[in-house]
C-alpha cells in the first residue's frame, strides 16, 4: 500500500502542474516636486497629478481565480526623501452598500485595500499596510515568502479614507523609516495590491497570484523609478507610567493579604535604527498589565501546558526568532514565556521542622524582567539575523512567622540569550540557517540547586525549492546540553518529558552522579506545494536526552515519527462550491526502544459553498496507543485503539449574525474511554462599531484508565488508575465597541468550570498485556474505603492509601480595556481585570442535570492606568 501511494504521489507531479499565467507587472513612480499631498482621504492635491493612475485591471484571486473582479481598483504612488505616498481609488457602482465595519487595529473587517512592499527585494519578506474603508489600520510583517504574517508589527504611518459617488478613496503616507532597504542609487521594489470586496467575499490582485501558487512574495510585481533616497535611521523612544490598584479577599492574620494594595511604576521601550539594515528594540522594566489573561485549564496529563505569548515586546518580530521542530505541535527552540515566568521555587515554610502553623508567604506570580534587547537585521545579500538578550531579576519572597520575617530565594538572577540567522541563496530558492540559545543562572542558594545552572540548545535548518518552488525539501537538526548540580540533572532524568526511571526502559537509566545531559533531534520533510494535488512526507525524532524547557518548549522526548499528508483541492467555483479541499494523513510513532507508540489514519474535508457558508467533516482511526508517561515513571501502558469524528459549520460571515458549530466525538475500543465535545460561537454585529461574540463550550469525558496515584508499599510501586467522569464547561464573552478607529472599549470574560468524579479504582498489573482486561486488577468495593480525604485499600500484599482524587474547580476571569491611540504610536490604557475562584458543581437531580458555580470569596480586582508617549527623534 505504501509503495503504491508513493508511486501515485510521484506520478501526480507530472499531471497537476501550476502555471503562473501573467507576466510581471511594473509601476513607475516619480519623486515629488513641490508640496506633499495632505493626507485627508480626498486626493485632490495638485501633487497627485505628477503620476498617472495604474492602468492594468485587477484580476480576481478568490473565488473565481483568474477572472475579472466585480469592481476595479486604481492606485498612484509618489515618494520624497522621507515618505512614500499611496492613493487608492476603489471603484464601486453602489457606494451605499460599501461595508464600513470597524474593529481594533489589524481587525481586517469590512471593505479594505492593502499594499505589500518588498523593499528588501529579497523575494521573501514584505511590509503590509491595510486601509479599511472605516479608517481602521492593519499592518503585518510578511516573512517566509508569505507563509508567516506577523500582525503584532505596529509601524507608524498615516491613512485617511472617504466615500464618494464612484466608490471610496484611501490615502496613505508611509514614512521610509518604517521600511528597510539597501543604500543604493536606484531601487526596484516588489509590490502587490489586494482589494477585498466584502459583500461578495471577493479578493483581487494587481499582480495576479493564483490561490494554488507556491508562495506569495516572490511573485510580486515591481515598483520602479525610486532614485536618490537614503535608508532612514529609525529612533523611537516610548516611556510609560503605570498606576495600579488591587482589591482582593482579606485574610485575617496574613500581613500580605490585607485586601488592598497600590503601586506606581515606570519603564521605557525604544526602537533604534542602528544602520539601514539593523534595528534595536529595547524594553526596561516592561509592564504587560493590559494583556488579556490566559484561558482557564485543568491539566490531568503528565505534560506541560502551552499558552500563547500575548506580551507585545515578545510578539513583535517573533517570526525572526522562531525554530519550530515540526509544523503540527508546539515544540520549539524558543518559547518566550520562559522569560518572566512565575518563580519556580516553592519556599520552605518549615525549614527547621518545627511544624510552624502561622507562616505566611508573600505571593510573587512573575519574575521581574530587568531589561530586554532585541537586535534584528537583514542586508542586501540576503543575510537575516536576530538576537534577543534578556536579564531577569533574582526573586526573593518574604515569609512571616508570628511577626518574625525572613526572605527566601525563589528564582535566581538569570540571563537568556537567543540568536537566529538565515541566508537566502538564489533569490530565496535555497535557505540555510541556524539558531542558538543559552540560559545561564546565578545559583547561590542551596534550595535552587535542582535548577540547571547552564542550558544550551541550537539547531541548523536547510530548505531548497525547485521547479518554480513547486517542490521542496527541508531538513532541521537540533541539540541540547544542560549542566548543573547532580540533583538538577537527576531531576531532569526523572522529569515527565523522559522518565528514565521506568522499569521497562531499555535505552536509558537514571545516573544520579551526572552533572550534564545532552540530546538531539531533527526533522526531514519533502513535498509539493502547488497545483491541484499537494503532499508532504516527513520524519522527525527527539532523543530521550533532549531538554529544551529552560528557554524553549518541549512536551515529550524519546520519540520518532513518520507521516504522509496528501491534499486534493479545487480552489475555483464549481457546482455548489466556491472551493473544496480533501485531505488524507497517515502517521505512526515509535520510541527509541523500537516500541510502536501509535499508528493512525485521518481523513478531512473542507468545503466553502456559494452561499458563503464553510463546513468541514473528518475522522481519525488510531489502531493503538502506548504511553511512556501516563503512569508517571511506571511502565509504559498500552491502550486500545480509538475512533474520532468531528464536523463543523460556519455560516455567512457577511451577515450581522453568524454561527459556528463544532461537535466532536471520540470513543476507545473495549469501551475504555469516550468523550463528547460541543463548541459553539455566536457573532453579532448590531452596528458597524459594535461586535459581540459568545462562545460556549461543553465537554464530557469518561476514561476507565485515568491515572490517580503511585503508591510505594512493601517494597513495590502500585500504580492506581480509576474511571473518571469529567465535565468541562466554559463560556467566553467578547465585546468590542469602536468609538473611533483609534479609540475602543473591549471586554472579555470567561466563566470556567470542571469537575471530576472517580470510581472503579484499579491496580495496573501488566501494562503490556495483550488483552485489555489483563492489564489491571479491579479493586473491589469490599477492599476500599473512603476515610476523610483519603482512600484506604485492604490489599492482600499489604494495606495502602491514596488521596481522594475527586475535584471541582470554578473560575471567572475577565478583562476590560479602554485603548486610545491619541496620536500614532502613543497610547492610553485604562484596564480592569477581575478573577474569582471557587467550585463548580455537576449535579444530577431527579429531573435533570444541574451545573452551578460557587464563588464565596471576594473577587480579585486590578485597576490599571497606563500612559505611553512615543517620541520620534
Amino acid at each position: 500500500m505504501k509503495a503504491s501511494l508513493l508511486t501515485f504521489l510521484l506520478l501526480s507531479c507530472h499531471f497537476f502542474a501550476f502555471a503562473q499565467t501573467d507576466s510581471v507587472r511594473s509601476y513607475t513612480t516619480r519623486q515629488l516636486i513641490g508640496d506633499a499631498p495632505k493626507i485627508d482621504g480626498f486626493i485632490n492635491d495638485p501633487a497627485w497629478d505628477q503620476v498617472p493612475w495604474s492602468t492594468e485591471d485587477f484580476i480576481q484571486r478568490e473565488p473565481a481565480a483568474g477572472k475579472a473582479p466585480s469592481v476595479q481598483t486604481r492606485f498612484k504612488i509618489l515618494y520624497d526623501a522621507k515618505n512614500l505616498y499611496v492613493a487608492f481609488k476603489n471603484l464601486d457602482p453602489e457606494p451605499a452598500k460599501i461595508v464600513k465595519r470597524m474593529s481594533r487595529r489589524d481587525g481586517f473587517d469590512g471593505d479594505f485595500v492593502e499594499i505589500n512592499i518588498d523593499s528588501y527585494f529579497d523575494k521573501r519578506t514584505a511590509f503590509s499596510f491595510t486601509s479599511s474603508v472605516s479608517g481602521v489600520k492593519g499592518d503585518e510583517y510578511v516573512s517566509n515568502d508569505g507563509n508567516d504574517w506577523d500582525a503584532s508589527w505596529d509601524p507608524i504611518w498615516y491613512m485617511k479614507t472617504s466615500i464618494n459617488e464612484e466608490g471610496w478613496i484611501a490615502e496613505l503616507r508611509i514614512p521610509l523609516s518604517q521600511l528597510r532597504f539597501a543604500d543604493k542609487e536606484e531601487h526596484t521594489w516588489g509590490i502587490n495590491i489586494t482589494r477585498h470586496f466584502f459583500r461578495n467575499q471577493e479578493r483581487s490582485n494587481w499582480q495576479y497570484i493564483a490561490p494554488d501558487a507556491p508562495g506569495w512574495v516572490h511573485l510580486f510585481g515591481e515598483l520602479r523609478g525610486i532614485k536618490g533616497i537614503k535608508p532612514q535611521k529609525q529612533l523611537e523612544v516610548q516611556p510609560y507610567i503605570v498606576a495600579k490598584t488591587e482589591t482582593f479577599q482579606k485574610e485575617e492574620g496574613n500581613p500580605y493579604v490585607t485586601g488592598k494594595s497600590s503601586r506606581l511604576d515606570a519603564g521605557l521601550d525604544a526602537k533604534i535604527g542602528i544602520t539601514s539594515d539593523i534595528t534595536l528594540d529595547l524594553t526596561v522594566n516592561p509592564d504587560f498589565g493590559q494583556v488579556e489573561a490566559d484561558p482557564s485549564q485543568v491539566n490531568l496529563s503528565a505534560f506541560r501546558l502551552f499558552f500563547q505569548e500575548q506580551r507585545p515586546f515578545f510578539i513583535e518580530g517573533s517570526n525572526t526568532l522562531n525554530f519550530p521542530i515540526t509544523d503540527f505541535d508546539s515544540n520549539n527552540l524558543f518559547y518566550s514565556r520562559r522569560v518572566g515566568r512565575q518563580p519556580q521555587n516553592t519556599p520552605d515554610t518549615d525549614p527547621d521542622g518545627d511544624d510552624h502553623v502561622n507562616e505566611y508567604v508573600k505571593k510573587n506570580n512573575h519574575t521581574t524582567i530587568l531589561g530586554a534587547a532585541k537586535l534584528t537585521g537583514k542586508n542586501k545579500h540576503g543575510f537575516s539575523w536576530g538576537i534577543l538578550e534578556s536579564v531577569t531579576a533574582k526573586e526573593t519572597t518574604e515569609i512571616d512567622s508570628l511577626g518574625s520575617k525572613r526572605n527566601e530565594t525563589i528564582e535566581p538572577l538569570t540571563n537568556y540569550f537567543v540568536a537566529r540567522a538565515q541566508q537566502d541563496i538564489n533569490q530565496g530558492n535555497t535557505i540555510v540557517g541556524g539558531m542558538f540559545t543559552a540560559t545561564n543562572r546565578d545559583i547561590q542558594d542551596p534550595q535552587l540547586l535542582w535548577l540547571h545552572k547552564q542550558a544550551y540548545s541550537g539547531g541548523a535548518d536547510f530548505i531548497h525549492h525547485w521547479r518554480d518552488r513547486k517542490y521542496y525539501v527541508s531538513l532541521k537538526t537540533l541539540f541540547s546540553h544542560v549542566k548543573g548540580d547532580p540533583q538538577a540533572i537527576t531531576a531532569t532524568q526523572h522529569a515527565s518529558e523522559r522518565y528514565f526511571q521506568r522499569p521497562d526502559n531499555k535505552h536509558a537509566n537514571v545516573d544520579s552522579s551526572r552533572t550534564s545531559l545532552s540530546g538531539t533531534g531533527g526533522t526531514f520533510v519533502g513535498g509539493r506545494k502547488s497545483g491541484s494535488f499537494v503532499y508532504e512526507i516527513g520524519y522527525t525524532w527527539m532523543s530521550p536526552q533532549l531538554e529544551l524547557n529552560d528557554i524553549g518548549f518541549l512536551s515529550q522526548t524519546n520519540t520518532m515519527g513518520q507521516w504522509i499528508w496528501v491534499q486534493y483541492r479545487k480552489l475555483t467555483p464549481f457546482s455548489i462550491f466556491r472551493a473544496f479541499r480533501q485531505n488524507f494523513t497517515q502517521y505512526q510513532n515509535w520510541d527509541f526502544d523500537g516500541e510502536s507508540m501509535n499508528r493512525g489514519y485521518e481523513i478531512f474535508t473542507r468545503a466553502e459553498f456559494k452561499n458563503f457558508w464553510i463546513a468541514g467533516l473528518g475522522g481519525n482511526y488510531e489502531t493503538h496507543a502506548v504511553s511512556n508517561a501516563d503512569l508517571r515513571g511506571g511502565p509504559a501502558i498500552h491502550y486500545p485503539g480509538t475512533l474520532s469524528f468531528w464536523t463543523w459549520v460556519m455560516t455567512d460571515n457577511r451577515k450581522k449574525f453568524q454561527v459556528f458549530l463544532n461537535p466532536q466525538y471520540n470513543v476507545g475500543f473495549d469501551n475504555y474511554k469516550r468523550s463528547i465535545t460541543l463548541d459553539l460561537e455566536f457573532n453579532f454585529r448590531p452596528t458597524n462599531a459594535l461586535a459581540i461574540s459568545i462562545a460556549p463550550s461543553f465537554q464530557k469525558n469518561n476514561n476507565k484508565l485515568q491515572y490517580v496515584s503511585t503508591v510505594s508499599s512493601t517494597g513495590a510501586d502500585r500504580h492506581i488508575v480509576g474511571e473518571i467522569d469529567q465535565t468541562i464547561a466554559r463560556v467566553s464573552l467578547r465585546m468590542t465597541y469602536m468609538i473611533t478607529p483609534n479609540l475602543s472599549i473591549q471586554y472579555w470574560g470567561q466563566p470556567f468550570g470542571t469537575s471530576g468524579k472517580y470510581s472503579n479504582f484499579k491496580k495496573i498489573t501488566d501494562a503490556d498485556a495483550n488483552e485489555y482486561d489483563h492489564r489491571y486488577s479491579l479493586i473491589g468495593n469490599d477492599k476500599i474505603q473512603l476515610n476523610e480525604e483519603s482512600y484506604v485499600v485492604d490489599d492482600e500484599n499489604g494495606n495502602f492509601e491514596f488521596e481522594n482524587p475527586n475535584f471541582n474547580f470554578g473560575q471567572f476571569r475577565s478583562n476590560m480595556v479602554l485603548r486610545w491611540e491619541y496620536i500614532p504610536g502613543s497610547t492610553l490604557f485604562l484596564v480592569w481585570t477581575q478573577e474569582m475562584n471557587g467550585a463548580f458543581y455537576d449535579t444530577t437531580t431527579d429531573r435533570h442535570r444541574r451545573y452551578s458555580f460557587d464563588f464565596q470569596d471576594r473577587a480579585h480586582n486590578i485597576f490599571l492606568l497606563k500612559y505611553t508617549y512615543r517620541f520620534i527623534l
